[in-house]
């Protein structure tokens, strides 16, 4: 698509009020260039460049940068699945090759290794369509998969957001 669609527009316009200068909004423009079109087109990074006044190169070097923002067309089913040092040591690339191996050559599985989910306490973990779920065992991979494909909560047990907290009323 080659530019926000109407309401985006609009959504933009509040993002970029929101900042004392329109290039600090480029983070949250591109998260919703992302979420209208699945990833961020070089149109949307034409277009986000226009709306902030920057160039498209800048535009790109953000996008590039974070591995949240997505170049190109992936499958509808992202997961990462942290390998930092404090889930590597807990079992992650075992449970990283059973994802993997689980969801197979299916075009709707984008698996990835993550550098660092900042959930350490919860090691080995994943982000499933940006939901936490940990710790995980390898043998957590099939029904995360089939979760997946069966379009059921994944790993509702082992949801970062169903953890308990400390402040009663954060759920409120």
């Amino acid at each position: 698509m080659a530019r926000f669609t109407d309401e985006n527009v609009a959504i933009a316009e509040e993002i970029i009020a929101r900042y004392p200068r329109k290039r600090s909004a480029l983070i949250p423009l591109l998260h919703l260039a992302q979420e209208q079109d699945g990833y961020v087109t070089e149109e949307a990074m034409e277009h986000i460049a226009e709306l902030v006044g920057i160039t498209p190169a800048e535009v790109l070097g953000t996008a590039s940068f974070y591995e949240m923002f997505k170049r190109e067309p992936v499958g509808e089913y992202l997961v990462n699945v942290c390998t930092n040092i404090s889930c590597s040591l807990r079992g992650a690339d075992a449970v990283y090759a059973r994802v993997k191996e689980a969801a197979g050559d299916d075009p709707d599985f984008n698996v990835r290794s993550f550098e660092c989910l900042g959930a350490c306490d919860i090691a080995p973990m994943a982000s499933v369509n940006g939901e936490f779920v940990g710790p995980l065992e390898p043998a957590d991979a099939e029904q995360l998969v089939a979760d997946l494909r069966e379009g059921r909560e994944v790993l509702p047990d082992k949801q970062l957001s169903r953890r308990p907290c400390a402040d009663p009323g954060a759920r409120a």
